[in-house]
């Protein structure tokens, strides 16, 4: 199987340098004073939003039927929008890109909300806890805590958050003597928890939620500590589109109001989170 790397012999500051100047080169540059549409534009021709094609249990592929949290959530959005929902279904690395410049209204996914991204993008309520965990191969007695992850080959998808906040568990290891190993990066989370399986990598740095949909799935793999301090996902729009950000923040409301938004949650997440912020300033 093909990975997406980039070579890890420095230090993690250059990695993370190495990866932001990639993530900057993909990105669409913006075109002349392009402004996000209104409600009204939309209400002409349609919302088109993005979201992901394999992030389990937010988004996913299955019997080829775009399904999951999101998914479910869009189709309730149909039902009172008074405007027709256009949806794109494509894999990470295009979704933001696609939305701060325009080519799609809203990313309909589990967004990471930081610092960064708050510079070109508007975040609607978190839809859920996000603190960032490792998982481990189960048969891998050489990792029990986070100390033993000194030294050894972390997988990450590449321009995530999970990336970006690596320093954390960075800093972690290094109160512990430790220091952290060589980091991959993937084009998508399949591909590193394939890896993983195969010991290519010795452990994988995802949220709590997509890692123990991975566990429910493959116990072949198992779910260790916290490597981050708080973090929520949420939805996405351009930045300064107040109106559409207004929509879909009070969508989100009724859905939390009437006890959908925790339904899904317990049926995809297994497990609701009634204290959510309304809304969340990263520190990262």
């Amino acid at each position: 199987m093909k990975t997406h790397s980039i070579a890890c012999t420095n230090s993690l500051s250059r990695r993370l340098l190495l990866g932001s100047m990639a993530a900057l080169f993909a990105m669409p540059m913006m075109i002349g004073n392009a402004k996000a549409a209104g409600l009204e534009e939309i209400k002409k021709r349609g919302l088109i939003v993005a979201t992901e094609d394999d992030f389990r249990p937010f988004e996913f592929v299955k019997d080829g039927k775009a399904t999951g949290f999101d998914n479910e959530l869009i189709e309730d959005m149909r039902k009172v929008a008074p405007f027709e929902i256009k949806q794109e279904i494509l894999p990470w690395t295009g979704i933001l890109a696609g939305v701060s410049t325009g080519k799609y209204d809203a990313a309909i996914t589990a967004v990471l909300i930081t610092k960064e991204r708050k510079q070109s993008l508007e975040f609607t309520s978190p839809i859920a806890d996000a603190t960032h965990y490792y998982a481990k191969r189960k048969d891998d007695k050489s990792i029990n805590s986070i100390k033993d992850l000194n030294g050894k080959t972390v997988g990450v998808q590449a321009g995530s958050a999970m990336l970006a906040r690596l320093p954390e568990l960075s800093a972690m290891l290094e109160k512990e003597g430790g220091k952290l190993g060589k980091v991959v990066e993937y084009t998508s989370y399949p591909e590193a928890y394939q890896d993983l399986a195969l010991g290519r990598v010795d452990y994988v740095v995802n949220t709590v939620i997509n890692l123990q949909t991975l566990v429910a799935e493959k116990p072949i793999f198992e779910v260790g500590q916290a490597v981050s301090g708080p973090s929520f996902p949420a939805w996405a729009v351009a930045k300064d589109n107040k109106e559409l950000l207004a929509f879909l923040n009070d969508f989100i409301a009724k859905e939390k109001a009437s006890g959908r938004f925790a339904e899904l949650q317990k049926k995809w997440f297994g497990e609701a989170f009634p204290n959510l912020p309304v809304a969340f300033e990263p520190q990262f």
